[in-house]
């Protein structure tokens, strides 16, 4: 049994892993858990940490399950390949993905850190820079603007703050 690489058709990873899974393959999807903005709500969801792959664990010879549903699996475009010869991946990488992905599933990776400058891009503070405080849990956010030569600290939508250049 070794591993192989599934590409999978645009965000369909998931489907792809569902339904290899439903057919008894051996699946594996990395993923990463990522703060995204969403109808002007941050959420934390589970993003692909390769987008459009997953890994698949197949065995050769007689015994082994087949190979050619793969391809006709919905969410699959194809089984990555080296000219005939499907690209195997080594076990070591996989379980180094499996250690990495443990380790970080406990903190999400932010969309907007504190200290990170920040554009205001609904009024009334529109074209204002702040500075990125916190979410305050009440689907609201901390930002520190300048006015009158002081901070101030507004609590404004996620929906309204754009990364500063």
């Amino acid at each position: 049994m070794h591993w192989y690489l599934v590409y999978t058709k645009p965000r369909q990873e998931k489907c792809a892993l569902d339904n290899l899974h439903r057919q008894g393959y051996q699946c594996y999807l990395p993923t990463l858990p990522s703060e995204k903005l969403r109808q002007g709500v941050l959420t934390l969801a589970d993003e692909s940490l390769f987008p459009r792959y997953l890994f698949i664990r197949l065995g050769q010879g007689d015994s082994a399950k087949s190979w050619a549903p793969i391809r006709s699996t919905k969410g699959v475009s194809r089984l990555v390949s080296f000219g005939i010869e499907p690209a195997r991946v080594d076990d070591g990488l996989i379980e180094l993905l499996r250690t990495q992905e443990a380790a970080v599933q406990t903190e999400p990776e932010r969309l907007f850190k504190p200290g990170e400058h920040v554009r205001l891009t609904e009024a009334p503070f529109v074209g204002i820079e702040g500075i990125y405080q916190m979410a305050d849990g009440e689907r609201r956010v901390m930002v520190l603007i300048e006015i009158l030569s002081k901070p101030v600290a507004v609590r404004v939508a996620p929906a309204s703050l754009r990364k500063a250049s």
